[in-house]
């Protein structure tokens, strides 16, 4: 078997993920080089595939100015600097695995997309969901028309209480300017299931929703900006608190090392690193005045052709996880990404039977369900060309619902009800 080489080009959570399970599939992938400004994180890499001093640098503009290096770029930067190195590495001819989404604007997709097909690279998008055994198994179930053809989808996203705290309110994501709207940062993974599992285009879109509870018009009384002040009457009380979220033996790692980023001297923080972290970052602020403008809640409506609909939800006020509900022909679907079991229920029998899930070590919520292992594991086919499969979401297929992200937003913040074809078009892509 050939092996594929990549370089990292962003060792943040996502571009280590993608690394490791390179390293646990080593005998298809070597990761021979890394660009990452942050110290630990570059160091991570390097020593976790023995790359050369050489190959290992600070600025993405670096590595791509040397000869080309390997078969695969891996994009795992920041939203607002997806751009930038994708298109760099496309003229250089990497094939790319890039992390949604795409860019911050529906012209940068675009870019990112023309560029792509005129040098005749292969661009995969990392819409990981796809990969996981829980959709895996909704998409097999109406790919064999368990229930029949599709007339209605609800889909709920439940993006959790303190995952919505540390990345939307305290966090990278927090402003729209600064990354993406959440519907693009967070839900175009839900977007591009929808569409997956339908596969028909959207036609008709339409958003409500805003930032309505971590405002500082809901700051409890006397609680001081800083949450990280011991001082706050509220502590003992308040969900959000830093020293429940980010101190305790059970705090999610990847918050604690967020919270610590340019304070740790490893890539896993001691607890004195974390609380350093928050005394001099935002990841310290308390929730209601962290100077974020991301919505907390939002749905979208969607018409796709044929007529069927469909409708998310996405909101923060929940434990977090997703569920969906498939409403056809001959019959219903429910599907919990929490549960092991799918279940459909028939017209024709009136009766409710299961499929199962391949269990996962990865929840919804860490590793994506098995999705980022999943997307790694298929990268090889797909680029060696021997793919088979039907989860793989190329640079096409992923701009177009990347379009129906964009165009709920301007319904969102218009009140209109946007024709995504039209959309499309005024921004000269064919849709």
């Amino acid at each position: 078997m050939e092996k594929l080489t990549a370089i990292i080009i962003g060792a943040g959570s996502r571009g280590t993920t993608y690394a490791e399970h390179m390293q646990r599939l080593s005998d298809r992938f070597a990761v021979v080089g890394v660009a990452e400004p942050i110290a630990t994180r570059r160091n991570n890499i390097r020593e976790m595939f023995h790359i050369p001093q050489e190959n290992c640098s600070l600025d993405y503009k670096d590595i791509l100015a040397q000869p080309k290096l390997a078969d695969i770029a891996v994009i795992a930067t920041m939203d607002d600097l997806h751009t930038a190195p994708a298109l760099l590495a496309i003229e250089k001819g990497y094939d790319l695995l890039l992390e949604k989404p795409l860019a911050q604007t529906p012209e940068e997709c675009i870019r990112i997309c023309q560029a792509a097909e005129e040098k005749g690279v292969r661009v995969l998008v990392c819409h990981v969901l796809r990969y996981t055994p829980f959709y895996r198994t909704v998409k097999k179930a109406v790919m064999d028309g368990a229930i029949g053809d599709v007339m209605s989808v609800v889909a709920v996203e439940g993006v959790g209480h303190l995952h919505q705290s540390h990345s939307y309110v305290r966090g990278d994501w927090k402003s729209e300017a600064e990354t993406t709207p959440m519907l693009l940062a967070k839900c175009c993974h839900d977007l591009d299931i929808i569409q997956w599992l339908l596969d028909k285009p959207c036609n008709k879109v339409s958003s409500f929703g805003s930032l309505t509870y971590f405002t500082p018009e809901n700051a409890p009384k006397g609680a001081p900006h800083r949450c990280i002040d011991t001082r706050c009457p509220h502590r003992e009380t308040c969900y959000y608190d830093v020293n429940k979220a980010y101190l305790q033996e059970d705090s999610a790692e990847f918050m604690r090392r967020t919270a610590a980023r340019g304070f740790s001297k490893a890539y896993s923080p001691t607890t004195a690193e974390v609380l350093e972290g928050l005394r001099n970052t935002n990841f310290g602020a308390c929730v209601f005045h962290a100077g974020n403008d991301v919505v907390d809640h939002q749905v979208i409506h969607m018409e796709f052709d044929g007529g069927t609909t469909a409708s998310l939800t996405m909101n923060a006020f929940n434990e977090g996880g997703r569920y969906i509900r498939l409403f056809g022909t001959k019959g219903e679907l429910y599907a919990n990404a929490a549960d092991t079991e799918i279940t459909v229920y028939s017209f024709d029998s009136r009766q409710t039977t299961t499929l199962s899930v391949e269990e996962t070590e990865e929840s919804i919520m860490g590793g994506h369900g098995g999705g980022d292992g999943g997307i790694v594991e298929e990268l090889y086919d797909y680029l060696s060309g021997n793919y088979t499969g039907f989860c793989a979401a190329d640079i096409g297929i992923s701009v177009r619902n990347h379009l129906i992200g964009f165009a709920a937003e301007r319904a969102r913040n218009q009140c209109t009800v946007e024709d995504v074809r039209t959309y499309a078009a005024q921004l000269k892509f064919s849709y």
